[in-house]
Formats: C-alpha cells, sequence, structure tokens
C-alpha cells in the first residue's frame, strides 16, 4: 500500500513553508493576544478599583472609614449610611425630578439631533456647512464661559426657577449633532435617490428609513444625554432655588455641612445617585453593541 504526501504550502516566492515557521506565527500572534488581554486587565482593574473602593467604603460605618491601617473590605458591613442620606433629605422628590428632566431632555435632544445631522449630511447648501461649523465652534468654548449668557437669556423668557429654564438649554448638543451627521454619511446617497424615484417624500424619507438605521446612535445618544443630565449641578443650581424642584445633584451637596461632612451619609447618597445611571447602562447596552448600523444596506 502506498500513501501520498500532502503538498507543502508554498509562500509568493515558490518556496515551501515548513510547519516549524507556521507554528512559529501563530505563536507569536497568541503572544500578541495575550499581551493586549493582559493590558486591557490591567487597564480595567486601574480604572475599577477606586470605585470598588467607593462602594465598599458606602457599607463601613462611620468610625471605620479613616480607621488606620486603611482596608478595603468592611468588617462590619452596615446600610446605615444609605438610609440616613434617604432619610436626611427629600430623595424621593430629588428622583422624581431629576427623572423629569432627564427623560424630558433626552427625547428632545435625540429628536433634535437626528433632524439637525440628517439635514447637514443630505442636504447640500454652503449655509449648512457654515451652520456646522458653527456648531463644532461652541464645543471649543469652556461651559463656563456660556453660562452667564444663557442665564440671562432664560431669565429674560421668564424661564427662572423652572423645568423648562434646565431643559431647553440643554436640548441642542454639538456632540449629538455630530454623531449623526457622521453616521448618515456612511448611508449611499443611492438609498435616498431609489426612495424619490419610488415617490416617497422627503419626511417619509426621513421618519421610514434613516430613522430606523440610525436607531444604535440614537440609543448611545440617549444613553450619553440621560447621564450628563443626571450628572448636572453647576446649571440646575443656578437656575433653581425652590428646594422642591431641586435634582439629585443639588440634593447630594445639601449633605455637606459648612464645618464637617458626614462621609459615611454622603457616600450612601452618591452611591444611591449611581443606580438609575447603571441601570439604564445594563437595559440599553445590549441594543447598542447588538445592533446592525449597515442593516439594509447594499453596495
Amino acid at each position: 500500500m502506498t500513501t501520498t504526501d500532502m503538498p507543502s504550502p508554498v509562500d509568493a516566492g515558490g518556496r515551501a513553508v515548513s510547519k516549524k515557521r507556521r507554528r512559529g506565527a501563530a505563536t507569536g500572534g497568541l503572544r500578541q493576544a495575550v499581551s493586549a488581554t493582559t493590558l486591557l486587565w490591567l487597564l480595567a482593574c486601574l480604572y475599577g478599583l477606586p470605585v470598588l473602593w467607593f462602594i465598599l467604603s458606602s457599607l463601613k460605618p462611620a468610625s471605620d472609614l479613616f480607621s488606620y491601617p486603611l482596608t478595603l473590605v468592611p468588617h462590619n458591613p452596615t446600610l446605615s449610611g444609605f438610609k440616613a442620606a434617604w432619610d436626611s433629605a427629600n430623595f424621593s422628590q430629588y428622583f422624581i425630578n431629576t427623572t423629569i428632566v432627564c427623560v424630558i431632555t433626552t427625547i428632545l435632544t435625540v429628536g433634535v439631533s437626528c433632524c439637525t445631522g440628517y439635514a447637514l449630511a443630505k442636504y447640500d447648501n454652503k449655509w449648512l456647512k457654515v451652520f456646522f461649523l458653527c456648531i463644532l465652534a461652541t464645543t471649543m468654548l469652556p461651559s463656563e464661559v456660556m453660562l452667564a449668557p444663557e442665564f440671562l437669556v432664560v431669565r429674560d423668557l421668564g424661564l427662572y426657577n423652572s423645568f423648562a429654564g434646565i431643559i431647553l438649554p440643554a436640548v441642542l448638543t454639538a456632540t449629538g449633532c455630530f454623531m449623526f451627521r457622521q453616521f448618515f454619511l456612511t448611508v449611499p446617497d443611492e438609498l435616498v435617490e431609489a426612495a424619490r424615484i419610488d415617490g416617497a417624500r422627503e419626511l417619509s424619507i426621513f421618519l421610514r428609513i434613516m430613522v430606523p438605521l440610525s436607531r444604535p446612535i440614537m440609543l448611545t445618544l440617549a444613553i450619553l444625554s440621560f447621564q450628563w443630565r443626571w450628572n448636572d449641578y453647576i446649571w440646575p443650581l443656578l437656575m433653581l432655588n425652590d428646594p422642591n424642584k431641586f435634582t439629585v445633584q443639588i440634593g447630594i451637596q445639601s449633605i455637606v455641612g459648612a464645618q464637617n461632612i458626614n462621609w459615611s451619609v454622603l457616600l450612601g447618597a452618591s452611591v444611591i445617585s449611581m443606580i438609575p445611571l447603571i441601570a439604564i447602562f445594563l437595559v440599553f447596552q445590549r441594543y447598542v453593541m447588538g445592533a446592525d448600523i449597515n442593516a439594509g444596506l447594499k453596495d
């Protein structure tokens, strides 16, 4: 019985490639993958350790926070800091106020940014390009520079000490417009032209074709916008003077005393304020990461 040997693979020059060489290439690729994975784990630990220390410290009694030597895991975990934080301030009202502001602002921000990004990407007009440059120019200014003129405009409109005064200035964001514009530029113009040839109107093209395609960007901006408004402190502090309209961040600041700080209560309140953001991310991340941005498109 005779056997036939499998032909050895050859390279571009016609020379046979040995198994040792192929094994060495595979080992080098594995080494690179392990190095990258190790680096990512180190970065994750670097960023995650302060957050873990922060959460575990909120479970410590006030007497153990500054005990020496410092410990990461609490010896006598307790929820007294969370209970004291919830009872010391009107947190239920703060949560309701902040939720109203965040939900309305997020919906308006996503809608306005989607419309603006579509117009900037799919309509050829020199004034639209100038308008886009003006929008990008706002990102070059520190937010503190814009506080005084924004406050004067909102006050003169009669929106001081109201939720509308917090919501309206935050609707149009340069980041949202830029995200949608860059996405719509990747959508082939032939898709829009085909819809126009079939008799579809501009509003129908936008609502039935463009909006469904941009769902991943919409969800991403929604998460970011909700996070921005939830963590916003300076603007609500300037606009509100009624304690019944305070947001969560102002409520947390009210816990800090003039002479001393109850760190156990402050840490508990801070952890409580993080729960909605974590829940929002866990609920919507699979829609963002699992969505096919190129769905429905053909070259």
